[in-house]
């Protein structure tokens, strides 16, 4: 058996934690610069706010109807992410961290009449550590434990732990669950199963794996076992390395000058580069992106892959060669709004050939990463950067509302008066 974990409206959630008054009213969580609603709280949702909303379009009718409106805090939400894992590993230790606020755990040394009840312990001791409430949903694939998962939220009846461990009460669920709701379908995938007039979970796990197999692929094969009850998915309790790594962000402000924009496409290098270096990959090319205002009357969007000169790391060759080609994106006469870069053609580290005629390509290179990356983590962000990022504080992001990151900054602990 399978059980998914979920956090309720995670970044809302956290904002609540140290606000115990904004438990039961609308809370809302905005992205990098404030620019869209990205985490609702269920009272939120009710009033009708939908994901991904731009912010300035309802600034004005948040605060009439009184939403409590909070910038993304990403140290906090990290902090708080951390201790709802760790308190999850006390109940298996077969565990796979799936997102920032999703973690699976392999239950199968549970027996079946005691799986309600232990959902509700898990339930109930994370919120016990952390005040952050979750769905818990249980069964035998990794599949039907997300749709588990989604019952446990969205019925009343459950009160947040769902257990799905016989195929009548998994047809239930699959008879109420759309298609385009199941993990892995997306929406393109759902419009061409439309055609073939599957619109439910239910009518997917009774069509010819074989035949969906030649018309999608092997993924929406394993997706109709999964929803059969047979498990092709395993816990991938070891995270594979990612295979490509962004940057990108929004600027504070519409710029038309060259230097900023090329500081703010060094900071977000060594960004992508630090994150290189931690799963222990090199990367082949990059991807350089540069965006004006959606809302601007001449919007210009450009991209250029650009191949290294041998797969690296080195935040200092990589920067310097995103510099070049974004100099050559930038036309004089647009107004820019976000650049970001990306780290493509990603190999393990382990299999790196050295130049000999290289000597940029050293192990005084490696080295010096090695340290700058030790400095950081050891003295804080930016402790050490390139000069040629700038001055970070000029690409701080605008966060107007932002609340205090109370566990994981000094000055932001709460203080108790006695």
């Amino acid at each position: 058996m399978f059980c998914l974990v979920d956090c309720n409206s995670f970044y809302a959630s956290c904002e609540q934690v140290f606000r115990p008054d904004l438990r039961g009213k609308p809370v809302i969580v905005l992205s990098n610069n404030d620019c869209f609603i990205v985490a609702r709280s269920a009272q939120a949702k009710a009033l009708g706010i939908g994901d991904l909303q731009t912010m300035f379009n309802i600034k004005p009718w948040l605060h009439q109807n009184r939403v409590n409106i909070f910038s993304s805090n990403y140290p906090l939400y990290g902090d708080l992410s951390n201790r709802v894992m760790e308190t999850l590993r006390l109940f298996s230790a077969h565990i796979e961290i799936y997102s920032i606020d999703e973690m699976f755990l392999s239950l199968d040394n549970i027996k079946s009449a005691s799986l309600n009840a232990y959902g509700r312990t898990i339930k109930e001791t994370v919120y016990k550590h952390t005040a952050l409430p979750v769905g818990v949903g249980i069964a035998p694939t990794k599949t039907l434990a997300k749709l588990a998962s989604r019952a446990a939220k969205d019925i009343p009846k459950c009160q947040g732990v769902c257990v799905l461990d016989s195929a009548k009460k998994w047809d239930w669920m699959k008879k109420r669950t759309p298609v385009n709701k199941i993990w892995g379908i997306s929406s393109r995938f759902a419009r061409r199963l439309a055609d073939l007039n599957i619109y439910t979970a239910l009518e997917l796990a009774s069509a010819d794996p074989k035949y969906i197999r030649r018309h999608f692929n092997v993924c929406v094969e394993r997706i109709i076992e999964e929803l059969n009850g047979h498990s092709c998915l395993s816990l991938e309790e070891v995270p594979n390395p990612r295979k490509q790594i962004y940057c990108t962000r929004s600027f504070a402000r519409k710029t038309n000058q060259v230097q900023p924009i090329l500081d703010a496409v060094s900071l977000y290098t060594a960004r992508a580069c630090e994150k290189l270096r931690a799963q222990e990959s090199l990367s082949a090319s990059i991807q350089v992106l540069l965006y004006s205002s959606t809302y601007h009357s001449n919007y210009y969007n450009s991209n250029r892959v650009v191949q290294l000169p041998w797969p690296s790391d080195d935040t200092r060759m990589i920067s310097a060669l995103a510099r070049q080609t974004i100099q050559q994106m930038i036309q004089a006469d647009v107004f820019y709004m976000k650049a970001g870069i990306g780290l493509l053609e990603l190999t393990p580290k382990r299999h790196q050939q050295l130049d000999l005629f290289s000597p940029e390509q050293s192990a005084k290179t490696d080295q010096l990463m090695r340290v700058m990356d030790k400095i950081n983590r050891q003295y804080g962000k930016n402790s050490i950067y390139l000069a040629a990022e700038g001055v970070h504080k000029k690409w701080a992001m605008r966060q107007a509302y932002r609340s205090p990151a109370y566990t994981c900054r000094w000055e932001d602990i709460p203080l108790i008066e006695c």
